[in-house]
């Protein structure tokens, strides 16, 4: 069992625990919060509880049959001891950001602020990594086949002194090792694909995968693999402050109390201001802070009303001309800089020249927080409310009304209200911002237009885009007009750096130190990968500005998503009268805003990619080269408001052989399971008759269809099932999806819809800086060992049975702002399944059926364990961990086999929500995968099985190819009788040596 060392000894203690148990639980004294207990002698190995061990008193019936309880069904929560901790304003508003920074399809994981490990720190790993670095010291180096061998001695010495009565079975302890071997379950692997997936059939022009990285060999290449050196060492730096900090920290001690030290007012709690409500629909919407009204930030909106704000935007001096080529077009493609207006004003301009009397204009944005806050501007320059005549809509959020005339929403939006409406009967002109992104939902968006538009000849489309690629957009919709809204724009000097740069964050530190000590006035604007980076640099450049002797004046401003918005407008304000201002930034500040009076631009050459790991099944955050597009975009920022320079930190070499010319596509490079759903709903059969601007790679198309037949979305011939058009409504992963739908069949449909709403949301759990110890042990009282799936339910339980209340969240270190968006996502997710007509129904208090559902739709993600803390994922192979804060790790034990959400990569691959499951369950639901391994089945037995399998399912696919053949050519013959039997005779009638026919209807819109 698991000791304080982290350990685990060799004997196995399987504990039956019962989650709806009432036991003693909650009533467990928390963590130590001082240093009296925290420094109380250790005890023995023999001696340290699991975690799991430690939730029972002597009187506990933890380990007795679940049918033997006497204790009722649901657990007694008992209140936390100790002050309230404080969900600040701040926190609720980083959760906010964490929302609607988050990509359409849900959260990327990789960087700090969507990581849900990023607060805990990496001390216990260092330990682990120190422990296995002594035992490899200490221990026998002997190889793995020498180890096996070595064991088959001993056996084969342990049966002969058993067989002959020297010795008994008691004399070697491994009674109960036997008897849990010959019980436990063994699972074979079975390497089964579909026929239409045995490598004949092509899905896509794009054969070879794409490569994030135009040379892996390349200096820049290798450079980003590495990261930077000064940020490795100033995080390591923080953690061994932060350690000290806390090992003489004497607040709370028994020393500490005799002489009178007194903790910081940081560690007194009090309950959050405003937090305290009813937990209602209304009062739960997700953007109230959207209700209030806007405040300029730079000098130029506080002094401008809206009216003349308006006027001054280029994108209105060439309003006429525009709405002319707008009529005469029915595909126009936009092109203006940033802060041209494009996003604002096209859709006011639409709507006075009466588009909005035909139906409603819709403009899609690639990003959440884009669509909410332009429409937020927009409403107030029309000055109407917020979701009367302009509204927005995002996942699991709508604010439009039956008045909406201007609707702004996320591309993911427009695609899924096309299953419903194919033509888009409901708009009269579709506005495409940002298209230069080439976000996942805008190029499918962009083949889709194309079958729209030759069906629906009134329909107009507008496509908006930098400078960049904007020719593509136009060839792609057969030579549509380029219409560009002028800017000023003023001559930069690029310079490149004469050799490959191993560090960019210390080189791009002394670039700004150079042009500010040496050059003349202007602020500069510094390009970085994300957070950790920005906030190093500006750290370092004020530590070593601090080392100059009387260096001029220089105000430090960083800019990512993640920063409240009120920070984030400080970069518009003008700096004092001899002060330069220096902006670090992400790729935000390429093409998203427009800073004034930027003149040096730094740039390191690096961005964070969404790269698909198909191996791994997962999509992490790289840090990779940036494009040559990227880079002009860039270098184009030193020139807005007058001459300018750019200086970028790597060769003119590196330009030209280690960048690729265009970013490459989000289609090219993430999972596309959810885009193959949605097209297949549409009515795409085949993948290559679906026009692409960019196809897709082969092999992601293929793990994307290979996914979907698993899950049973996809019949053997890669047509969509019953399970899959039920799959289709739901704006969520296909595993998701699958939960809920299958729950129904397990009667336990009210629980899994809470699962799968907490799914949907930022972490519930709150951990602050000076109390992680107290929030630990709060969380671990919820804990429900076998899932961390049924621990989130536990909470929702246990926040319904409390009248949804904030402060008892507060008290239990649980944000209520992420709950009551759960509570929102499953009313809306409940209204789905009503209209699925699917039935809601509760298992009650048996939590063993919600596992097994879990399992029906995860069975593809399962691995098996393989040392302490260590899995393998059963059908790649790839090593991944289970986190210290999953509910499984302080079980006593690690289950033999687990199913996980997702993985999260960080400094190893974790498994991310995690549930315990039987193996026969795997082998029940996930048969063409998993079979129990039986006594004596050998490995040709297997290939023979699979054989089989292989040879039943092409006499399926052909069976069903024939019905399908037969069926079409009914269908042909029917056609045939029906025009024979209305009689249909040309007549050649001579008028002025012409010869007319006549007209038949065609079916359908258009010409």
């Amino acid at each position: 069992m698991a000791g304080e060392d982290g350990f685990q000894s060799p004997k196995r203690r399987k504990i039956d625990f019962n989650p709806l148990r009432n036991d003693d639980r909650f009533a467990i004294p928390s963590r130590p919060t001082s240093r009296s207990q925290s420094l109380a002698p250790p005890r023995s190995q023999s001696q340290a509880p699991s975690r799991s061990q430690s939730r029972f008193g002597p009187s506990s019936r933890a380990s007795t049959p679940r049918g033997q309880s006497q204790y009722p069904g649901t657990p007694k929560q008992h209140e936390f001891d100790g002050p309230e901790p404080a969900v600040d304003i701040e926190d609720s508003n980083a959760l906010d950001r964490d929302w609607y920074a988050g990509d359409e399809s849900g959260h990327v994981f990789g960087d700090e602020m969507h990581n849900p490990f990023g607060s805990y720190d990496t001390s216990w790993e260092e330990r682990q990594k120190e422990a296995a670095l002594v035992e490899k010291k200490t221990a026998k180096r002997v190889t793995a086949r020498a180890a096996q061998k070595q064991r088959d001695v001993d056996a084969w010495e342990t049966n002969r002194m058993l067989t002959s009565g020297v010795a008994q079975r008691r004399d070697f302890g491994d009674d109960f090792e036997d008897d849990e071997e010959q019980t436990r379950v063994h699972l074979l692997i079975h390497d089964l694909r579909p026929p239409f997936l045995d490598g004949r059939t092509v899905f896509t022009k794009q054969v070879d995968p794409v490569p994030a990285i135009r040379d892996n060999q390349s200096d820049m290449a290798v450079f980003s693999r590495k990261g930077s050196r000064v940020v490795k060492e100033r995080r390591q730096q923080k953690e061994r402050q932060k350690q000290a900090q806390e090992a003489t920290n004497m607040a709370g001690t028994a020393l500490g109390n005799l002489m009178g030290v007194k903790e910081d007012e940081g560690d007194s709690a009090a309950p959050a201001p405003g937090e305290e409500g009813g937990g209602g629909k209304g009062d739960s919407k997700f953007a109230e802070h959207m209700a209030k009204k806007s405040e300029g930030a730079s000098n130029f909106s506080q002094s401008k009303t809206l009216r003349e704000q308006r006027e001054y935007l280029p994108a209105f001096a060439v309003r006429e001309d525009l709405l002319r080529v707008i009529r005469d077009n029915q595909v126009v493609i936009v092109v203006g800089e940033t802060g041209s207006g494009k996003t604002t004003q096209l859709t006011q301009f639409l709507y006075e020249d009466g588009y909005g009397k035909r139906g409603m204009i819709g403009c899609t944005q690639p990003r959440r927080v884009a669509a909410m806050s332009v429409a937020k501007r927009v409403s107030e320059e029309m000055e109407c409310k917020l979701g009367s005549t302009v509204g927005y809509a995002i996942r699991f959020e709508d604010c439009t009304s039956k008045e909406t005339v201007i609707k702004y929403m996320t591309d993911g939006v427009l695609l899924r209200e096309s299953l419903n409406e194919p033509d888009l009967d409901r708009y009269s002109c579709v506005i495409m911002d940002e298209a230069h992104e080439r976000a996942l939902n805008t190029d499918v968006l962009m083949g889709l237009f194309k079958k729209v538009l030759a069906r629906r000849r009134d329909l107009k489309l507008i496509v908006t885009s930098a400078t960049m690629n904007s020719k593509r957009f136009s060839d792609f919709y057969g030579g549509a007009p380029e219409f560009f809204i002028p800017g000023r724009t003023f001559p930069v000097d690029v310079m490149f750096h004469r050799s490959p740069v191993e560090d960019y964050v210390d080189q791009a530190v002394q670039q700004v130190l150079a042009i500010h000590v040496s050059m003349g006035a202007g602020d500069i604007l510094v390009f970085m990968t994300g957070q950790e980076d920005i906030e190093c640099t500006c750290e370092l450049i004020q530590d070593r500005l601090n080392a100059l002797n009387d260096p001029p004046k220089l105000s430090i401003l960083p800019i990512y998503s993640q920063m409240p918005a009120d920070l984030q407008a400080k970069i518009f304000d003008r700096a004092a009268p001899g002060v330069r201002k220096v902006i670090v930034a992400t790729n935000i500040a390429e093409t998203s805003l427009t800073v004034d009076g930027i003149m040096y631009v730094v740039d390191a050459g690096y961005s964070k990619l969404k790269v698909y790991n198909p191996r791994m099944g997962m999509d992490t955050l790289q840090i990779t080269p940036i494009s040559q597009a990227n880079a002009s975009q860039r270098s184009g920022r030193a020139g807005r408001t007058g001459p300018g320079k750019a200086f970028r930190l790597f060769t003119e070499a590196a330009y030209k052989d280690e960048l690729y010319i265009q970013t490459i596509p989000e289609i090219q490079r993430t999972n596309l399971s959810n885009t193959v759903l949605l097209l297949k709903s549409l009515g795409v059969k085949d993948l290559l008759d679906f026009d692409f601007m960019d196809p897709p790679p082969q092999d992601t198309i293929t793990t994307s269809l290979f996914d979907l037949w698993a899950l049973g979305a996809l019949n053997n011939i890669g047509d969509l099932t019953d399970v899959g058009l039920k799959m289709t409504p739901f704006p969520m992963d296909p595993s998701l999806a699958k939960l809920l739908i299958t729950s129904e069949e397990y009667g336990c449909s009210e629980e899994m819809l809470t699962i799968v709403s907490m799914l949907s949301v930022p972490s519930i759990f709150y951990r602050p800086k000076e109390r992680q110890e107290e929030s630990d042990a709060a969380r671990e009282k919820f804990f429900v060992p076998e899932s961390d799936h049924l621990t989130y339910l536990h909470v929702y339980s246990q926040w319904k049975s409390n009248g949804y209340s904030d402060a008892w969240c507060t008290r239990h270190f649980l944000h209520p702002k992420s709950l009551r968006r759960a509570k929102e996502i499953r009313e809306q997710i409940g209204d789905i399944m009503k209209m699925q007509k699917m039935t809601m129904v509760s298992c009650g208090t048996d939590w063993d059926v919600i596992r097994k559902c879990i399992c029906s739709g995860y069975y593809h993600q399962a691995a098996k364990v393989k040392g302490i803390g260590e899995y393998v994922n059963l059908r790649t192979s790839v090593a991944i961990q289970l986190h210290p804060t999953s509910a499984l790790y302080g079980l006593g034990y690690l289950p033999d086999y687990v199913v996980y959400h997702e993985l999260i990569l960080t400094s190893k691959e974790y498994m991310s929500t995690v549930t315990s499951v039987d193996p026969k369950w795997l082998a029940e639901l996930g048969g063409v995968f998993y079979s129990v391994k039986e006594k004596g089945y050998s490995a040709r037995e297997k290939r023979v099985t699979e054989v089989e399998f292989n040879r039943k399912m092409e006499i399926e696919t052909q069976m069903a190819e024939d019905k399908k053949n037969e069926e079409e050519r009914l269908e042909r013959e029917k056609g045939r009788d029906e025009v024979q039997k209305e009689g249909v005779v040309v007549k050649k009638v001579a008028q002025r040596g012409a010869v007319r026919r006549p007209v038949v209807k065609r079916s359908g819109r258009g010409f």
